[in-house]
């Protein structure tokens, strides 16, 4: 399959164009000649130097991230972007980055998955940034206590050496949830006015302890890393339909 192909396929579904505006990450192809043919696509969490020596290695022609390497521009390729950039040079790999396309995916995105643990149900898009939505919120097939919701997220995410934490300071039975990915604690306040019980996220800011006990609202950090690892698989699976070989790297950081 030629690059472009492959490329225009991931914007159309993702909605690239839409977060143009939007997202500090360059979204979309971020490495790469289009005219280049893709046989095999790898797929992982973060562009960095791991991942990127793991596509190389398993002979992949493409690699898509959720974190890429440029946010808000590129000034110089030296230090680490040069260590970076250098070896997808080196190895013909092209990579391809989603960022909050792929938070605010309603079926493929890193809160829909995390949704889909929790068997969320009744849901709807949260998260507003700007006309789009980047997570989802629902309600739980029956009321939990909030060291259940803790114990599920952490028996089925891959939080390495992590730790779920819970900030319980919320109802003692949780009904409703808003699923926002990896550092997620500024919709604090959008969660507090949709009246959910919980708000599960990735990490938190230190001002997040007082806000969430101020609001009586339970705050569930399940990892950056750990909620981000929805996206990029759904698109592994929906890519490997395309006829082309897939490989997926894990990468955990416990963080």
């Amino acid at each position: 399959m030629h690059l472009t192909e492959l490329v225009d396929r991931l914007d159309e579904e993702l909605r690239t164009d839409d977060y143009a505006d939007l997202d500090a990450s360059a979204n979309g192809l971020q490495v790469g000649p289009p005219e280049a043919e893709v046989d095999h696509v790898a797929f992982a969490v973060d562009g960095v130097r791991e991942t990127i020596d793991a596509a190389a290695d398993a002979g992949a022609d493409l690699l898509v991230t959720h974190h890429g390497l440029s946010w808000g521009g590129i000034e110089r390729v030296t230090g680490r972007q040069y260590g970076r950039i250098a070896p997808l040079i080196e190895h013909d790999l092209a990579l391809y980055v989603s960022h909050l396309p792929l938070d605010g995916h309603q079926e493929l995105g890193n809160a829909a998955g995390v949704a889909d643990v929790l068997g969320l149900t009744d849901r709807e898009p949260f998260g507003e940034l700007g006309p789009e939505y980047v997570g989802q919120r629902g309600r739980a097939t029956e009321p939990v206590a909030p060291d259940e919701l803790r114990e599920t997220l952490a028996a089925e995410l891959d939080t390495g050496a992590g730790d779920v934490r819970l900030l319980d300071f919320g109802p003692e039975r949780i009904e409703t949830v808003a699923v926002l990915t990896g550092s997620g604690t500024d919709w604090l306040d959008e969660a507090v006015a949709a009246d959910v019980d919980a708000l599960v996220t990735g990490e938190g800011k230190g001002k997040a302890y007082h806000e969430a006990k101020e609001a009586e609202i339970t705050v569930v950090l399940a990892g950056h890393y750990a909620t981000e690892t929805f996206g990029v698989r759904a698109l592994h699976d929906l890519v490997d339909g395309w006829g082309v070989e897939t490989t997926y790297i894990e990468v955990p950081t416990g963080l």
